[in-house]
């Protein structure tokens, strides 16, 4: 079995690696039954390792750990009184300062609802989401032109090396997270503004090109990640600036400089489907260039909205653990 798995990985292209990589979860985590559900309001929300089980098992009026679930204590009934509730044991956890994603605080929320259809259940810190596999949401701008004698090219940004996640690491034109209180577009120019100063006229060309989303693991957590694609074609002059202090530089590359950077250490793992999917979308990556067209096309859009809705993972409580 070890000798046909082996055999199985060389045959795989060095992108279907990478996309493999960004789902490494989704392939080979979801299934083994480590992970529990978790329920907020009656609705399975996210999914929690053991590592971060055994610190929510000490604050049982908070979170009620059983068998085969973690559940927020159902007595919280409104948003407000479960992200106050959530937000002190957080909190807590952070001043002990033993887990690692906690030490990335950011002091900005992203929303949980209910799979499927929008009910808003509570807040929390962007850098604890991870520990519960809470699906997130973020904005990304692929910032490209076509060249006269390069042809497609494509503008990255390197992250700050102070940035609290990936410091150093090449990452896509411009990208942030789905924070409580901002849309989806204005995230976009928002940090559009931010990033790399497109603005006024230039920034009303964001098209919005769909969406991509993959299960994600590393050491910090779970990562079940949508994010919103926008495109921007750029004028030949446009020389990006940084507004916020979270980029250290920007660089404009080739279409196949982009894919070795991409598959490179140097970036970020997070960021590549964004990457992948505009270089399909613009034919640059296409089933005659790629063996395992196909995998990646699926690996770039996986089913993250019914993930925790689906028959194995409905969850059906009245708050006593059964």
């Amino acid at each position: 079995m070890k000798d046909m798995h082996s055999l199985l990985q060389h045959q795989f292209s060095e992108l279907t690696k990478l996309a493999r990589k960004f789902n490494c979860f989704y392939l080979t985590g979801l299934n083994k039954g480590i992970c529990k559900p978790f329920i907020v309001g009656g609705h399975q929300v996210g999914l929690i390792r053991p590592d971060v089980m055994k610190h929510l098992q000490r604050f049982p009026e908070v979170f009620i750990v059983t068998g085969k679930f973690v559940e927020l204590n159902p007595a919280f009934r409104g948003y407000k009184e479960r992200t106050s509730k959530v937000a002190d044991v957080l909190q807590t956890l952070r001043k002990e300062n033993e887990i690692c994603a906690l030490k990335g605080w950011r002091d900005e929320c992203f929303e949980v609802s209910t799979p499927l259809y929008h009910e808003s259940l509570l807040e929390m810190d962007r850098s604890a989401i991870c520990l519960f596999g809470i699906r997130n949401y973020g904005v990304s701008v692929n910032g490209y032109l076509t060249h006269p004698t390069k042809g497609l090219c494509i503008w990255l940004q390197q992250r700050s090396l102070t940035k609290q996640t990936w410091p150093g690491k090449w990452d896509c034109f411009v990208s942030g997270g789905l924070a409580v209180g901002y849309g989806i577009l204005e995230t976009a120019i928002k940090e559009a503004a931010e990033e790399a100063s497109v603005v006024g006229e230039l920034v009303k060309k964001l098209i919005p090109s769909g969406c991509v989303s993959f299960f994600f693991e590393s050491e910090r957590g779970l990562f079940p990640n949508t994010e919103y694609v926008y495109d921007l074609e750029l004028p030949f002059d446009f020389i990006p600036q940084n507004a916020d202090g979270e980029v250290e530089t920007f660089e404009l590359l080739t279409a196949e400089e982009c894919i070795q950077r991409a598959l490179s250490p140097q970036f970020k793992t997070t960021s590549a489907p964004v990457l992948l999917d505009f270089l399909i979308r613009k034919g640059y990556i296409n089933p005659e260039n790629e063996p395992h067209y196909r995998h990646i096309v699926e690996l770039l859009h996986v089913p993250l909205q019914s993930i925790y809705n689906s028959p194995c993972t409905d969850i059906t409580t009245n708050g006593d653990g059964k």
